[in-house]
């Protein structure tokens, strides 16, 4: 899941080679934590917080298959 964020992550922003994407397991928790430039925060987020709901609606569907549970995260 993390490669899928990185992914997604890097095609959005201005500044690629400034995305960070962290994964901790917890049990059957996965826990991703995306971090970008402070100026790419608003084009991951987007407006009304779409965007974000949009990458956390693609990877809790990619994990449904592998029947785990995973919380994205986006840092600054």
């Amino acid at each position: 899941m993390k490669e899928l964020v990185e992914v997604i992550a890097k095609a959005l922003v201005d500044h690629p080679e400034e995305v960070v994407v962290t994964e901790r397991e917890e049990g059957r928790k996965t826990k991703i934590e995306l971090h970008v430039a402070p100026s790419d925060m608003g084009k991951v987020i987007g407006k009304q917080g779409r965007i974000a709901k949009a990458i956390r609606t693609v990877v809790k569907a990619a994990s449904s298959k592998e029947d785990d549970f995973v919380d994205v995260d986006i840092v600054d």
